[in-house]
Parts: structure tokens; C-alpha cells; sequence
């Protein structure tokens, strides 16, 4: 592409695009403000005022641009846990949302509580989506099975060797090898997982209560732009992260309630929950990889290291 994804759309022009297939599309309602709180490399959302009421558009860049045709099908699978676009065009990438007020998150501090009914939620939805891979791989979400692992962290290895050596995602020579020699370890990862009890099924990405909200008090998930279709235990990498990096709650307890949802006992899914967070960090590294393709080089420089964090977290 000739600009990078932010450029695009900060430029009054792409805006204009944007506010004339708003109102081509919401052919009923009055649109009298628009606001654009947030760019991204990856994302933007506009903040409309209608005569509805509060309305959320939001743009994706090339890799996340799957994000409304997908929210249409697990609105559609899951509509107690999602909320199908108001509006949406899957060609570009955009849609229109409802706004529900504050996020889960933003309501309180959660607390221990909280962070397993989320488990359990996300759980419940797992089970109901295992069987549509068709429907969701179709409408985008990319495919990050166990059996693609491998050779998506081989591709992820040469490119991020092959970067210049002053680039933030470089591969140092010494990271590599240790890498490399870690190899056999996450061949076995996907051999655990080939054979475990959890079914390879949908997963957020990016689960944590600032994406959440709660309606007729039942969990509503938002921000689906990192979601995977993989190992179900991988929806958990991100909250055991948050946990132990911006709480002082216990993760067992949240763990326990996750696989009781399942009918399983930690101990059953241990080698497993092992197995899982190593894919899902080669997972997560490809997901920022693809998300910045379309950064400045500002934006990278502020952004780059992800790719490169992530994919050594294989080696913790």
C-alpha cells in the first residue's frame, strides 16, 4: 500500500469516505458528531452522536480486517456472549457498533471472582463454536491449529533473523540458535495438543475484562481483532499474563475454574496448559508481526519489539 494504515486514516479525505457510507448505510438515523479517539497501527475507531444515540465505528488494517464478517458469524453462533455490527463492510474492514457504556474493566478493579466467571464465560463459549470451524475460518479468522504451529515459528525465525540488526524485532544470531534448539520441544507442544481432551476452537486473543461488557448481567466479548483459531487453552495466555503482571490475585483459582467449565481438573489439563502457552506465544507473535505490516516507521520503532517478545517467550 502507498500509506501506511494510520495515515490513511487521519487523512480528513478517507474520513469523509467513511461519513458518506455511514450515512448511505444508516439510512434512518441522523449522524451530527463524529470523533476519532484512537489510531492504531492496526486500528481506529470513530465516536458517532445520532439521533439513536452513541454508535462506535471501527476500521481495521489488512490483517484485522476480518474482524466484522467474523463478528457476524459468532453473533449469530453466540448471540447471548456477542453482539452482531450494527452495520458493517467486509470488503474494507469496517463496521458500526452499539455502545454499551463502560467495559467490565471499568466498571470496578475485578477481582478474584471476576476473573473466573470470565474463565467459565469464555469456556461456554468455546464449547459452543468447536464445531464451526468452517463458518469462522471462512468468514477470516486465521487459522493457528496445533498442526500449523511449526512451521509458522520456522517462517517467524528467518524473518526476524533477516531483519536489519538496528531493527526492534531483530533476531540476534545467539537468541536464534537458542530458538532453534528449542525446536523439538514445540514439536512435542503440538503432539500434546494433537492428542488433548480440549477440542482446537475459537479464541479471543486478547481476553481480559477491559473487553468485556456486561449486559442484562451476561458477559459480552468486543475487540476481536487477535482472535485465533486454535488449542481452546490458548484464550488463557493473555489473562495468566495479566494476572501476573498487573494483579496480586492468585492464578490457580482462575485456572481450576476454567477447567471445571470443561469437567476437567487442573491436573488433567496440566501438560496441556505447558503445551499451549508455547504455540500460543509463536501465535501471538505472528498476530503483531501481521498487525504492524502496515506501521510507519515511527510506529514501529515504538511497536516493533512484539514480534520478537513474543516469539521468545518459547524460551521461558
Amino acid at each position: 500500500m502507498d500509506r501506511s494504515f494510520s495515515t490513511r486514516v487521519a487523512d480528513p479525505a478517507w474520513q469523509r469516505e467513511v461519513v458518506a457510507w455511514l450515512e448511505a448505510t444508516l439510512v434512518d438515523v441522523e449522524i451530527t458528531d463524529v470523533t476519532q479517539p484512537r489510531i492504531r497501527p492496526w486500528s481506529t475507531q470513530l465516536q458517532l452522536t445520532t439521533s439513536d444515540g452513541p454508535l462506535w465505528f471501527k476500521a481495521g488494517c489488512s490483517a484485522q480486517s476480518f474482524e466484522p464478517g467474523l463478528l457476524r458469524e459468532l453473533a449469530d453462533l453466540a448471540p447471548d456472549s456477542f453482539d452482531s455490527p450494527v452495520a458493517w463492510d467486509a470488503s474494507r474492514g469496517w463496521m458500526v457498533t452499539a455502545d454499551r457504556g463502560a467495559t467490565w474493566g471499568d466498571q470496578a478493579e475485578p477481582g478474584l471472582d471476576d476473573w473466573r466467571s470470565l474463565a467459565v464465560e469464555a469456556a461456554r463459549v468455546q464449547q459452543q463454536l468447536t464445531r464451526h470451524s468452517e463458518r469462522l475460518v471462512g468468514a477470516g479468522l486465521p487459522d493457528c491449529s496445533p498442526q500449523t504451529v511449526v512451521d509458522r515459528f520456522d517462517r517467524l525465525v528467518t524473518l526476524l533473523a533477516d531483519l536489519p540488526v538496528d531493527d526492534p524485532a531483530h533476531l540476534a544470531p545467539d537468541i536464534r540458535s537458542e530458538l532453534l534448539e528449542r525446536r523439538p520441544m514445540l514439536v512435542d507442544a503440538v503432539d500434546t495438543l494433537m492428542a488433548s481432551t480440549l477440542p482446537i476452537t475459537w479464541q479471543h486473543g486478547d481476553l481480559h475484562p477491559w473487553n468485556v461488557f456486561v449486559v442484562d448481567g451476561r458477559p459480552r466479548l468486543f475487540d476481536l481483532g487477535d482472535a485465533q483459531w486454535a488449542h481452546a487453552l490458548e484464550i488463557l495466555a493473555v489473562p495468566y499474563g495479566w494476572i501476573a503482571e498487573r494483579t496480586d490475585l492468585e492464578w490457580r483459582p482462575i485456572f481450576e475454574a476454567y477447567c471445571g467449565a470443561w469437567d476437567l481438573t487442573a491436573a488433567d489439563l496440566a501438560a496441556d496448559w505447558d503445551a499451549a502457552q508455547l504455540t500460543q506465544a509463536v501465535n501471538r507473535a505472528m498476530t503483531w508481526w501481521s498487525c504492524l505490516d502496515e506501521a510507519t516507521a515511527d510506529e514501529w520503532a515504538e511497536w516493533g519489539e512484539a514480534p520478537l517478545f513474543h516469539l521468545t517467550r518459547v524460551l521461558n
